[in-house]
């Protein structure tokens, strides 16, 4: 690795630079230009900078910084947006840097959309329009290299930060041209849309292992994560959280013991006009160790609010009988007569299939710190969606958008935890109160109490298979809280094929997959209760983790049902038809690129092993990526498993940067195999009872398999790869546990115990 390459982050203390205009749509979450008198500094680059695009600028000595419009929170992100950039460029990688977007209103890209990281959108959707960024660069560069040299600029090269003319054997560096002041060109929208791009045949940086140009800076800890805030004169929040979820509120607070701890400052009780927390008291101090002190030392009571009583079970059993009414929810799909082609099946199944709630988790603990600078507020924190972000930390102080400015800061883990912003609440209340910055960080405690966590979902599924085993209807029901329908932005919610109403289609996407079945419906069914008691969140896979759990678990059964392979009966079912062209395809080539690398149906496995499969088509519909998996596990007498190795197959069109994915697809993997057999959180009395590493138990090194990937890069739209992996395991694994002992299980995560229980069965 280039230890030498510099990474730009984020200032952290010069705050000059970072005083942008920042204003809102009606929603309050679109940022814009608004005139604020006395606050009209932008982050500028020096004047003699060339900036061919508002995301990246070429500086007099070359160098070339990226700005991220993304959060990077360990998948290198930022570096993917300068190789991509770098390529239709055409600089030297050594002269590539990369820098965290603010919330300026020159960011919000008409074409990228919002602020927000998440649904392995990134690369996916910012791909073309980096590729543009990059081109008008290169192009901007040699019309300013062809007129310092006198020579057409059609003769000219461009490749590792140099232009060439050959027959003159003149030529100029990027620093060169800069500096004459030569470049100067501008694209029009219609004309970035009509540059022609590089084929996949002409990359010389795309789909290259380049070294990452973070990891020198998060190795010689350079790199400023959000707990690495310091602002001369801040004090320290720690948070008071109550015993139950949400729904509490605060009815007395004694201070008393509070008041002796050295460097107390004050008691700050939220009132939290954006409803993001409920019942929350900060002990403010000068040191973090004294403020938990001081926290542990207040004596606070509480009213526990409507959802005091509520428990895990509560929730399954209201998500039940919502299930069985006719005339809840709404439809997601609602294809052909399912009702009827049910009634004349040769063969009806029907199962349930549940999850539980799971907590995030990431190493960094919530962390935001808030500044009060005359009108405006600085909030310093790491956060992938940094559009919403700022109108709640605006809700917070009680003030307007537009007097709020991000200082987005690298992510120690997100996996959608930091798509919410209740972090920034105490941190700006507690600043507004004391006068001063204060920056609260969570204790591991209030952050997997807190978590908008992933809901605990509920789905029945109904197949029917005609007199030949094919399948000809099915019917699925899906049953959790609306973790998006939450965040309150209409556009992010989908119409109903019913016309009931809005529905929230990332609790059900997946459900739309891309198998054959000529009667389908999917019905998305809001369970009110788990929605106010545990307010959920996006967990890395979004719905796919639940939707696919219960699709490809069921499609085994139908195989088994009928004395069909697994595999092959998908692949039957994965015939491109109708709507699935396309899609279909490259779905089935996935799932045998798997089986082929697994060798499945080709080993005899030992007595009480066996392999498993699952294909999915992970994220949205539109959005897809082709993901298989084969699971080889071994099941014990007792029930306990073991899973001795997962083969994971993905389609990620173009690949950027081979070892990235690799490790993306790998790490997503191990995520859904944690999900699968060892996270579990459950609700009792309205609050989360684990509160730590002991409770929660994700997978550790001990547990780990052997995982073999294999990457499919055919050239086409570059997909994502950061969730698809997690969704396809749990249902692989689940399918080789009955493989291996005839045992099915339809819980997650899947214990021994639930294993020699349906052994027995």
């Amino acid at each position: 690795m280039n230890q030498h390459v510099k990474n730009v982050t984020p200032e952290t203390t010069d705050l000059g630079r970072r005083s942008f205009l920042v204003g809102t749509a009606a929603t309050g979450l679109v940022l814009g230009y608004a005139g604020v008198p006395g606050i009209g500094e932008a982050l500028a680059a020096a004047p003699a900078n060339f900036e061919p695009s508002v995301w990246y600028a070429i500086s007099p000595d070359g160098l070339v910084t990226v700005t991220c419009g993304k959060a990077d929170m360990g998948q290198h992100i930022a570096s993917t947006m300068a190789q991509i950039v770098c390529e239709e460029l055409g600089a030297k990688w050594s002269d590539m840097r990369v820098n965290l977007a603010s919330n300026d209103p020159k960011f919000n890209d008409p074409v990228l959309g919002a602020q927000i990281t998440g649904g392995s959108w990134s690369t996916m959707m910012n791909f073309d329009a980096m590729s543009r960024a990059g081109a008008a660069g290169r192009m901007a560069l040699t019309e300013g290299a062809a007129a310092s040299m006198g020579v057409p600029a059609g003769e000219l090269t461009v490749r590792d930060s140099m232009i060439v003319h050959a027959k003159s054997k003149k030529q100029m560096s990027f620093a060169d041209v800069v500096k004459s002041g030569k470049a100067t060109k501008t694209f029009t929208p219609d004309e970035l849309k009509a540059i022609k791009l590089k084929t996949p045949d002409q990359y010389t940086m795309i789909g290259v292992s380049v070294p990452q140009l973070d990891i020198p800076s998060k190795t010689n800890g350079t790199a400023k994560y959000g707990i690495d805030v310091m602002i001369p004169g801040m004090a320290y929040g720690a948070v008071v959280t109550p015993p139950v979820r949400y729904g509490a509120t605060v009815k007395s607070v004694d201070d008393s013991a509070a008041k002796k701890v050295p460097g107390f400052i004050k008691v700050v009780t939220l009132d939290d006009k954006t409803q993001t927390t409920t019942g929350w008291v900060v002990a403010v101090a000068n040191t973090y160790a004294n403020a938990k002190k001081a926290a542990a030392a207040l004596k606070v009571s509480y009213d526990g609010g409507p959802n005091a009583k509520a428990s895990s079970e509560s929730l399954l059993e209201e998500a039940k009988r919502l299930q069985k009414l006719d005339d809840s929810g709404q439809f997601f799909v609602k294809d052909g007569d399912v009702g009827a082609a049910l009634g004349t099946a040769a063969k009806v199944l029907e199962a349930e299939y549940t999850t539980s709630i799971n907590i995030h988790a990431p190493m960094e603990p919530m962390n935001a710190t808030a500044e009060f600078k005359g009108d405006i507020l600085h909030i310093y924190s790491g956060n992938q969606f940094a559009t919403r972000s700022g109108a709640i930390a605006a809700g917070a102080a009680g003030i307007d958008p537009k007097f709020v400015v991000m200082h987005q800061m690298w992510l120690g883990g997100g996996f959608g935890r930091r798509l919410d912003a209740d972090m920034m609440v105490p941190a700006v209340q507690a600043a507004k109160a004391v006068g001063k910055p204060v920056k609260v960080i969570y204790t591991r405690e209030n952050d997997m109490t807190m978590d908008f966590s992933r809901p605990l979902t509920y789905q029945k599924v109904k197949a029917g298979v005609d007199g030949d085993g094919k399948l000809v209807a099915l019917s699925h029901d899906v049953v959790s809280a609306w973790p998006t329908q939450r965040w309150g932005i209409p556009d992010f919610l989908s119409p109903s094929v019913d016309k009931k109403g809005p529905l929230d289609a990332f609790t059900v996407n997946g459900s739309d997959f891309f198998y054959t079945v000529p009667n389908h419906n999917v019905r998305a069914i809001k369970n009110e209760m788990a929605h106010n008691a545990t307010p959920s969140g996006q967990l890395r896979s979004v719905a796919p983790g639940w939707t696919f759990w219960a699709v490809e678990s069921m499609i085994d059964e139908i195989a088994a049902a009928t004395g069909k392979d697994p595999a092959q009966f998908r692949i039957s079912l994965l015939d491109g038809a109708g709507k699935n062209d396309g899609g279909a395809q490259r779905l089935r080539n996935t799932l045998l690129a798997a089986m082929g690398l697994a060798g499945y149906g080709t080993k005899k496995l030992p007595k009480g092993e066996g392999m498993g499969v699952a294909c999915v088509s992970s994220q949205e519909r539109a959005t897809a990526s082709w993901t298989a998996c084969v699971a080889h596990v071994a099941v014990a007498p007792s029930g306990d498993v073991t899973v001795k190795k997962l083969t994971v197959a993905t389609d990620v069109g173009t690949q950027v940067h081979p070892d990235n994915i690799r490790a993306q697809v790998e790490g997503a993997a191990l995520w859904g195999l944690s999900l699968a057999m060892y996270e579990k959180a459950t609700l009792k009395d309205g609050g989360i009872e684990q509160t730590n590493f002991d409770g929660y138990t994700p997978l550790r090194m001990s547990q780990m398999p052997e995982v073999a990937v294999a990457v499919i890069a055919n050239g086409e739209k570059a997909t994502g790869v950061g969730e698809p992996a997690v969704t396809v395991v749990a249902p692989a694994i689940g399918n080789a546990i009955f493989n291996a002992s005839g045992a099915r299980v339809r819980a997650l995560p899947i214990t021994a115990e639930a294993v020699k229980g349906a052994m027995k069965a």
